[in-house]
C-alpha cells in the first residue's frame, strides 16, 4: 500500500501540479477540490495516465465534517496519510473597509484558517500514532504583511502563519513536519491568477512576464520544493520558507 499524499485545494496550479509530483514519486495522491469534475478528472487521468496512483473527490472544505469525513475515509479505505498539501487559497479580492462583509470576512478565515485547524486534529493522530508525517501549508504574502484592501485575506493568512507555529511547537517533537509556504509572488496558474485577471490581462502577463522569461512562479518548480520538504531529514526541517521569481523584490523590500 503506497503513502497517500492528500491535497486539499487541487486545481491546474500548485495543488494539482504538486499532486502529481508526488504520485510521480511512488505516492497515491488524493485530490480534492471544490468544483469543476472535468477539471479534477483531468488531473487524475493525467497522473494515472503517467503511471501513477490518484482519486479525485469533490468537496467543500467548509461544509461541516467534510474534511474530517474525507480523512477518516482515505486512512480508511485508501492508505495512511503520510502528506497532507493544504492548499485552499483564502483570497476574495482586494475590498476596502466599508465594502467588506461580515460573511466575506469569516469566510477567509474559515478556508485559511479554520480548514486548517481542523485538518490537523482529524489526521494528526494518526500520524503521532506512527510517529511520522507532513503537513506543508501554501500561504501567501499577506501571511506576513498587511496591505491596502486584504483586510480578510491578511488576517486569515497571518493566522494561518500562527497557527504552523503552534502546530510545529506541538506536534514536531512527535515526528510531524509542519511546513509554512510563503508564495511571494505571481504564479502562472490558470486556476488562481488567471482566473482572478481574466483570460485576456493573464496572457498579457504571461506575456510580458512568464513564458521563458521565468518572472512568474512555475507550479512544476514550486512541487519540487513540496516534495524535497516532505524527504527532508528531521535533523534539517525546514519551517518556514518563502519562493519567489528571481526578478521580483522580496516582500519585505516593498
Amino acid at each position: 500500500m503506497k503513502p497517500v499524499c492528500l491535497v486539499l485545494g487541487a486545481g491546474a496550479g500548485i495543488g494539482g501540479t504538486v499532486g502529481a509530483r508526488f504520485a510521480e514519486a511512488g505516492y497515491h495522491a488524493v485530490l480534492c477540490r471544490r468544483s469543476d469534475a472535468a477539471g479534477l478528472d483531468n488531473l487524475v487521468q493525467g497522473i494515472k495516465g503517467a503511471g501513477g496512483e490518484a482519486t479525485g473527490f469533490l468537496m467543500n472544505a467548509v461544509d461541516p465534517d467534510s474534511i474530517e469525513d474525507r480523512v477518516k475515509d482515505v486512512e480508511a479505505n485508501i492508505g495512511p496519510i503520510d502528506t497532507i498539501v493544504y492548499n485552499l487559497g483564502a483570497q476574495i479580492g482586494s475590498r476596502a473597509l466599508k465594502d467588506t462583509s461580515y460573511t466575506a470576512f469569516e469566510r477567509g478565515w474559515r478556508m485559511a484558517t479554520f480548514g486548517l485547524f481542523r485538518v490537523a486534529q482529524a489526521a494528526f493522530p494518526a500520524m503521532l500514532a506512527r510517529g511520522r508525517g507532513n503537513l506543508l501549508v501554501t500561504s501567501a504574502t499577506a501571511a506576513v504583511r498587511g496591505n491596502q484592501g486584504q483586510h480578510s485575506h491578511a488576517a486569515a493568512m497571518g493566522g494561518r502563519r500562527m497557527l504552523c507555529q503552534s502546530l510545529n511547537a506541538e506536534c514536531s517533537a512527535e515526528g510531524i513536519h509542519v511546513a509554512h509556504i510563503i508564495i511571494d509572488g505571481a504564479v502562472d496558474a490558470p486556476d488562481t491568477l488567471g482566473k482572478m485577471l481574466g483570460p485576456e490581462r493573464f496572457q498579457a502577463l504571461r506575456e510580458a512576464k512568464g513564458m521563458g522569461q521565468d518572472g512568474l512562479m512555475l507550479p512544476e518548480k514550486i512541487a519540487e520544493t513540496y516534495l524535497h520538504l516532505a524527504n527532508q531529514h528531521r535533523s534539517v526541517w525546514t519551517h518556514e520558507l518563502d519562493l519567489r521569481a528571481f526578478s521580483d523584490q522580496a516582500w519585505w523590500n516593498h
